[in-house]
């Protein structure tokens, strides 16, 4: 599909565009073929979305997900603790990232320029092949702030930074994971006003995980603000979702998410419901662009999302004790 841009990719034509990027993958993409083609389906009589099957997420722990034969140009792997396999997401065109995280960014806060951008995410930069770095060093790099940058464990210097920004009234994002973001608060408390905090989720072994809301309300405290954001992506995708002031998660238009039954994973349940997160990924045109995740969520009428926990496929059974 070497004409298709997700990028013109809008809600009126999303339905057309998302049939004509599965049935690419379909034939090109080996292991998702093989994965229909056990399920008995024949791709030439899916005509909605709603007929498609996702590819779970485990099958980038255990195979080459491509749907082309081109060079692989970047390589994004998972954190995992020693011991566990990583999901690898072969990119052969590392462009399509770049468009997706700048353009979604865009739609949501505006010209990253106008920013000053401080990223507190030790965890990531202590492994190789996270995406998450490769976003936020772009997003530094093209803020074209001398202000912007990475933190590791220099709280005070961060701190510093923060004071300063804020006594010049400058937009700044600080983006950031959980435990870090906790860990800073914790000796240095704000009262943010021209700041946004974005937490990207996990404990990474840190801390005992806490629902977004309980994170949040400690985050909120911490920094004096009125509404912490998020971010809602992963290894295996190209595109984010920003959990803003709305308090929702929002797509850009060239992604959705499609709610699952846990008894059932070829069953999509109505809006409203609550199960696992299915996500269409339009970005994800080389790889799979149709995934199953581990993740538990709730969609509303707009098109906004939730995310309300993770399920393990050994006990999928024991996580309904969760759904309402």
């Amino acid at each position: 599909m070497q004409q298709f841009d997700f990028l013109s990719v809008t809600p009126q034509n999303f339905e057309e565009q998302a049939l004509a990027v599965f049935q690419h993958q379909a034939e090109h993409c080996k292991v998702y073929k093989d994965f229909l083609g056990y399920l008995n389906v024949v791709p030439k009589k899916i005509t909605s979305t709603q007929e498609i099957p996702f590819l779970p997420i485990q099958f980038f722990k255990s195979h080459r997900i491509i749907s082309n034969d081109h060079p692989i140009q970047e390589t994004f792997l998972s954190s995992g603790t020693t011991g566990m396999s990583q999901s690898q997401h072969m990119v052969t065109d590392i462009s399509l990232y770049e468009k997706s995280y700048l353009s979604a960014f865009e739609q949501f806060y505006g010209d990253i320029r106008e920013y000053t951008v401080l990223a507190l995410l030790p965890s990531y930069l202590e492994r190789n092949g996270s995406s998450l770095i490769y976003m936020v060093e772009d997003l530094i790099h093209k803020s074209q702030n001398p202000n912007s940058g990475f933190y590791l464990h220099n709280h005070q210097e961060l701190f510093d930074k923060l004071q300063e920004q804020e006594n010049k009234q400058a937009k700044t994002i600080l983006i950031g994971v959980s435990f870090a973001l906790l860990d800073f608060i914790e000796k240095y408390p704000c009262n943010l006003k021209h700041t946004i905090v974005m937490e990207t989720g996990g404990m990474k072994g840190k801390r005992k995980e806490m629902i977004r809301e309980e994170l949040h309300e400690e985050l909120k405290k911490g920094f004096g603000l009125e509404n912490i954001h998020s971010e809602y992506g992963m290894t295996e995708l190209l595109s984010q979702a920003y959990f803003d002031d709305s308090q929702k998660f929002n797509c850009p238009p060239w992604m959705k998410i499609l709610i699952r039954d846990t008894e059932d994973a070829l069953s999509l349940l109505p809006i409203g419901k609550s199960g696992g997160i299915n996500v269409i990924d339009l970005a994800n045109i080389n790889s799979c662009s149709f995934i199953a995740t581990q993740d538990l969520g709730k969609v509303y009428n707009n098109g906004q999302f939730d995310v309300l926990g993770r399920f393990d496929n050994s006990d999928i059974r024991g996580c309904n004790l969760l759904i309402q």
